[in-house]
């Protein structure tokens, strides 16, 4: 396990464009993102009804990789699928930049107490070996392509999860080969208490109010 996620992680740096970062020309691009994640409680219907995910704070890294799996057909999702498509490598890195930084602050967050897992949950994190690219509190990937995942939603971070389990259709899923073994072994109700635990979690993401008309 332990070197198939080193070289999963070497593979990652490879693919991902070594771009000039831009946050302030991502600003002016992100006008097609805030149609739906500039809403809070903005809700998807594909491949069923769930929280578009909080992408503000969110790494920047992640988010060009997250970008070019959409344009390369490996997650399947029609809206997304159509939008990373009009994306250039820059575009993506420029949006990376300014997702990363929407909505800090300057001042020190309040720090809250972090619900510790049931013994349930906390072997299934286990089991899975989540924290190992994650990070221990879920919030501070060991890489920034791998994504922070406290705080998310709940419901998006159960239907991701559930999409990895998605095998040969070419309409729905999400291809990749490490999270792809990951989610096998674990029952549907599994993915949902993993997921559920996740979402109460503290973390840098939000939903950062945007108007469509700046």
């Amino acid at each position: 396990m332990i070197k198939a996620l080193t070289l999963s992680l070497a593979l990652a740096g490879m693919a991902l464009p070594a771009l000039a970062q831009d946050a302030k020309a991502g600003e002016t691009k992100a006008a097609m993102c805030i149609g739906c994640h500039g809403i809070a409680g903005y809700q998807a219907s594909f491949p069923e009804v769930h929280r578009v995910p909080m992408i503000s704070g969110q790494n920047g890294k992640y988010i060009v990789a997250a970008l070019l799996a959409y344009q390369k057909g490996e997650r399947k999702h029609p809206t997304m699928r159509s939008i990373s498509a009009s994306l250039t490598e820059q575009d993506m890195a420029d949006l990376g930049a300014f997702y990363e930084q929407h909505g800090r602050s300057s001042v020190a967050p309040v720090s809250q107490a972090v619900r510790q897992p049931s013994p349930e949950v906390k072997a299934l994190l286990d089991k899975g070996a989540c924290a190992s690219c994650h990070g221990a509190d879920y919030n501070k990937t060991i890489d920034p392509s791998y994504p922070k995942l406290a705080g998310q939603h709940a419901d998006y971070l159960r239907v991701a999860l559930r999409s990895y389990k998605v095998q040969g259709n070419p309409n729905v899923g999400r291809g990749n080969a490490i999270m792809g073994a990951q989610v096998q072994q674990f029952k549907p109700a599994e993915l949902k208490a993993m997921a559920d635990y996740l979402g109460s979690l503290p973390g840098d993401l939000k939903t950062v109010p945007q108007s469509r008309f700046r």
